[in-house]
């Protein structure tokens, strides 16, 4: 059995300050994956006995970034994709291991007035591609920030929020025909009518008002989806604008 954990820290270093450290112990987890980190190099020295540390740095300072902390040492790593031009701001790290391959990713935001939702078109596609040759070869579990409420159970607001960035049409149907090419939302298959979300915006006290929104995952490859055990959000920890998101697999 693996539990998994991952979480949007919006900022490693602010969130050190607001205990990240006692929800890393509390989680106890297999591995550990995050996003938006907001690194470089050299910039943090984490001590984690136990834990091997895995990091993609963004070019741009203070912007971006994933690592995953695995107990168990991975067969190989991956750092970044593999498409170039898609390779320069730290959104993923794939850690194979015997039996499947474990990624952590941060998907693209498409900005205000969707500025960026023509580059968040291709890096879906190139995504759906890199995630889809690795399921040749072995079973697949990717988690993280998708910046995308799939469906309309999905967030508070839907009605108000179209075609707002992470509730476009576009947005959805990436998310759509990546499912179709073979995997699994772990969370809505479990539960199919759970209202639950993982983002808040700082915004109008929404967190409080429990305004959200469902925008981080646990997505595995069809053919483990019937190994999952339980998926959950953490919706009470604190530090982030994010809550963490956890998955029990039967590996």
């Amino acid at each position: 059995m693996k539990k998994y954990v991952s979480w949007n820290v919006n900022g490693l270093r602010a969130v050190m300050n607001k205990g990240f450290m006692d929800v890393f112990r509390a989680a106890d987890a297999d591995a550990f994956c995050l996003q938006e980190t907001k690194l470089q190099a050299g910039q943090i020295e984490l001590d984690l006995p136990g834990y091997h540390q895995y990091w993609d740095y963004a070019e741009k300072k203070g912007y971006s970034g994933t690592a995953i902390f695995t107990r168990e040492e991975p067969v190989s790593v991956r750092i970044g994709l593999p498409d170039e031009v898609h390779d320069h701001e730290g959104r993923s790290v794939c850690l194979e291991y015997p039996d499947h391959y474990l990624l952590t990713v941060y998907v693209p935001n498409s900005q205000n007035e969707l500025q960026r939702l023509p580059y968040r078109m291709e890096w879906e596609d190139a995504w759906r591609r890199y995630v889809g040759e690795l399921k040749k070869q072995k079973p697949v579990i990717y988690c993280g920030d998708l910046n995308v409420a799939h469906e309309t159970i999905d967030l508070k607001n839907d009605k108000t929020n179209h075609n707002n960035a992470g509730f476009t049409d576009e947005e959805r149907a990436k998310m759509s025909q990546l499912l179709a090419s073979g995997f699994t939302d772990t969370f809505r298959y479990l539960y199919p009518d759970k209202e639950e979300y993982s983002w808040w915006s700082y915004r109008m006290n929404s967190r409080a008002k429990n305004t959200g929104w469902r925008i981080d995952y646990f997505i595995v490859s069809d053919d483990i989806r019937d190994k999952v055990r339980e998926a959950w959000i953490m919706g009470d920890v604190m530090g982030s604008d994010h809550a963490p998101v956890g998955l029990l697999i039967d590996l």
